[in-house]
């Protein structure tokens, strides 16, 4: 995530599974996706690659270490300018913060629920 992010945008999105090399196998054969194991330190993750060209377009994670307690699903990360204040508001109507704040290449991360019950990650560049 080095290149400069929009505030607003949605930056990556990833799914989080206990059985992510399966997950992946399966959306490489419904989706197209070719699949390139990133390198947790010991074990692989995936990076889910257009098939064209090789660019990553989204991550099947293990539901291990800081994403044990991430519920499965689809998650999207959403650029913010200042995570801190982010998160109070969040948290000021209704939402929950469902993993604290972590460092995530460049920046940092957090996972939220909305009032619905919608999960979300907000990102933080630099």
């Amino acid at each position: 995530m080095a290149k400069k992010k929009v505030v607003g945008s949605i930056s990556w999105t990833d799914l989080t599974v206990p059985d992510a090399r399966g997950v992946a196998a399966f959306y490489e054969r419904v989706a197209g996706w070719k699949v390139t194991p990133f390198d947790m330190g010991g074990y692989d993750d995936y990076c889910m690659d257009l098939p064209g060209n090789g660019r990553t377009v989204a991550g099947i994670c293990h539901a291990r270490g800081t994403n044990a307690k991430l519920p499965a699903g689809w998650l999207i990360y959403i650029t913010v300018a200042d995570l801190a204040a982010s998160l109070k508001a969040c948290k000021r109507l209704g939402g929950k913060v469902l993993v604290r704040t972590r460092a995530l290449g460049d920046g940092r991360v957090a996972v939220i629920r909305d009032p619905a019950g919608a999960v979300a990650a907000l990102y933080q560049q630099g």
